[in-house]
């Protein structure tokens, strides 16, 4: 989301892309699929992980994350954090979509506004620059 384009001058030669952006652009697809599969790991351990330990089911583990994030400061700012950026990452994918690949550019619009799968589904999707 770093990597924003400036308003091109026509007078001027296009300007060499630096070897952190290139970098950057690289790497995406692989902060992406990490990204999704930690979330998608995350929710299916709040759920089903150690089950056998005798750590309560469903509706225990959601009442003792109720009383932990009604209790720890560090919770409940923590979901402050997923609101804002639940409310930023569709203007700022919107902002980008210039750097998704065409064929993947109305995907891309329509799953920013779903949180953790629009930035992913950016991330898989930006198009390779040349160098």
């Amino acid at each position: 989301m770093a990597i924003r384009l400036n308003d091109v001058d026509k007078n001027q030669p296009p300007p060499q892309t630096s070897k952190l952006s290139s970098l950057m652009v690289r790497g995406a697809s692989g902060v992406g699929i990490t990204g999704g599969l930690v979330c998608i790991l995350s929710i299916v351990w709040a759920f089903f992980g150690r089950a056998d330990a005798d750590f309560g089911g469903v509706l225990d583990r959601w009442q003792y994350a109720q009383d932990y994030v009604l209790t720890e400061r560090l919770a409940y700012a923590f979901l402050w954090d997923i609101l804002l950026y639940s409310i930023f990452q569709p203007w700022l994918i919107g902002d980008n979509l210039q750097n998704v690949k065409p064929k993947a550019r109305e995907f891309v619009n329509v799953a920013r506004f779903i949180p953790v799968v629009g930035i992913v589904a950016y991330l898989l999707c930006l198009e390779e620059k040349k160098d």
